[in-house]
């Protein structure tokens, strides 16, 4: 659906209309796990919640920036998941809002590009082959800016 956005209404619109729409959606689907499937998704992922309760508790809205950021997770589950912690929706809704926002632009990108092809040439067009390697470099270039992060905010700790 973020490709089809690019398509249809272009990079600038289509970013803001996927965005707001992708977390309105995730962050209603966290309250419906919160308040009406509590029980029916602490059944089904039980074995899962004590690892993200962990993180929770030491990382908070960092741990939900970084799933968000590097997809690890299908979205779907983060959303349930979510639903059975203490974090705010509030909190929730934001956090989500900034750590799906680059890859909501690199996704919406490449559907503006895929609609700019009007042939077969237009396939090995610079624009579409640039997105389409935004979107195999970018959750490896998170994931290692991530890692490097925790790594100084490690040493950070250790000289304290």
């Amino acid at each position: 659906m973020t490709i089809a956005g690019g398509a249809l209404f272009g990079f600038l619109t289509g970013t803001l209309i996927v965005s707001f729409a992708s977390t309105i959606g995730a962050t209603f689907a966290c309250f419906v796990a919160r308040f009406l499937l509590r029980d029916w998704v602490q059944g089904k992922f039980g074995d899962k919640i004590a690892k993200i309760n962990e993180g929770i508790g030491k990382e908070g809205a960092f741990y939900l920036f970084t799933l968000r950021l590097i997809p690890v997770f299908p979205f779907w589950i983060i959303n349930l998941v979510m639903g059975l912690t203490k974090m705010p929706l509030w909190t929730f809704y934001w956090v989500s809002q900034l750590g799906m926002l680059a890859g909501t632009m690199v996704y919406v990108n490449a559907g503006k590009e895929l609609a700019r092809i009007d042939s077969l040439k237009g396939i090995l067009s610079p624009g579409l082959l640039v997105s389409f390697t935004l979107l195999g470099i970018f959750p490896i270039a998170v994931k290692k800016l991530l890692t490097l992060y925790k790594k100084r905010r490690r040493n950070s700790d250790s000289e304290k």
